[in-house]
């Protein structure tokens, strides 16, 4: 197996969600090389299950894949903030229900070859309703499906969020469906 050393990190440029690095990398102590590395502060995401097991989630246009998605919330940690509060105001924030038991689900990192963003993704039941409170730049409906539809929308290319896909499949498999 190859060995690999880091030997510098240069900041290219500062975002408003992530730094992107040049790392200079060693490989085998005979040449160098340049990897792309992208700093994100990390994230988090809820499963929310209504009373009828139906899972709550959002519909939002993503710039980066110029498209709309269906996903779980999910948002960016705040200073200080851990991933289960992250998780819980996220929820309430984006489809107007507070959450109830909350209990950890999966950890995933969303893109290993070049990101280093790490999601907690959670599952919420007892849910509250309140009220949507969205982002200046966020525009957010809320729908509701079966964990049946949803794999379905997985499996047949319409759910394309690794996220959301990973989070789906490991709830329906901590359910036993």
């Amino acid at each position: 197996m190859s060995q690999y050393k880091r030997l510098k990190r240069d900041l290219v440029h500062k975002g408003r969600i992530i730094d992107y690095y040049n790392d200079t990398i060693e490989v085998n102590g005979e040449k160098t090389t340049i990897f792309d590395f992208i700093h994100h502060n990390g994230a988090s995401a809820m499963v929310p299950v209504d009373d009828e097991g139906k899972i709550i989630m959002v519909r939002q246009y993503r710039n980066a894949i110029d498209s709309y998605t269906l996903e779980i919330p999910a948002g960016g940690l705040n200073p200080g903030e851990d991933n289960k509060t992250c998780a819980v105001r996220e929820c309430e924030e984006e489809t107007g229900y507070k959450a109830g038991e909350v209990h950890h689900l999966i950890d995933v990192y969303t893109t290993v070859a070049f990101s280093n963003e790490k999601i907690a993704i959670y599952y919420t039941t007892g849910l509250t309703p309140t009220e949507q409170n969205l982002d200046e730049d966020e525009y957010v409906t809320v729908e509701r499906h079966s964990v049946e539809d949803l794999t379905k929308m997985i499996l047949d290319g319409k759910i394309t969020d690794a996220k959301t896909c990973a989070a789906i499949l490991a709830y329906r498999a901590k359910i036993g469906q």
